[in-house]
């Protein structure tokens, strides 16, 4: 039975997080998709074309709270790759709006 041995990495040759959230954003906005790039931008910003607006702001506001109905809703006009697509946007700019409010209040607090 063969061994597998795990390779690491060394901390100077690790990406910084920075670096990789840029990378993140990158691949979920700017790179080739089902979903039109501008939309998936639109989406990431919290301002989604209006049939996506009650989905993104779930998904921004209570991700927790989405349900089936709310996606099915939406399979007539976007395909599932689509749908994908538009819930990682909204997912990626819920989460950086949060780091920017973090990054906020700890440079508030630390002066």
């Amino acid at each position: 039975m063969p061994t597998s041995r795990r390779k690491f990495i060394s901390l100077e040759q690790m990406p910084s997080f920075s670096d990789l959230q840029t990378a993140t954003r990158a691949a979920v906005l700017d790179s080739d998709g089902s979903t039109d790039g501008a939309v998936r931008r639109q989406v990431a910003s919290g301002q989604p074309p209006p049939e996506l607006a009650v989905l993104v702001q779930k998904i921004r506001e209570h991700a927790y709270r989405v349900t089936d109905a709310d996606v099915d809703a939406l399979r007539a006009r976007y395909t599932e790759d689509q749908l994908f697509e538009v819930i990682v946007a909204a997912a990626l700019g819920a989460a950086e709006d949060r780091l920017k409010a973090a990054m906020a209040a700890v440079e508030g607090a630390c002066g």
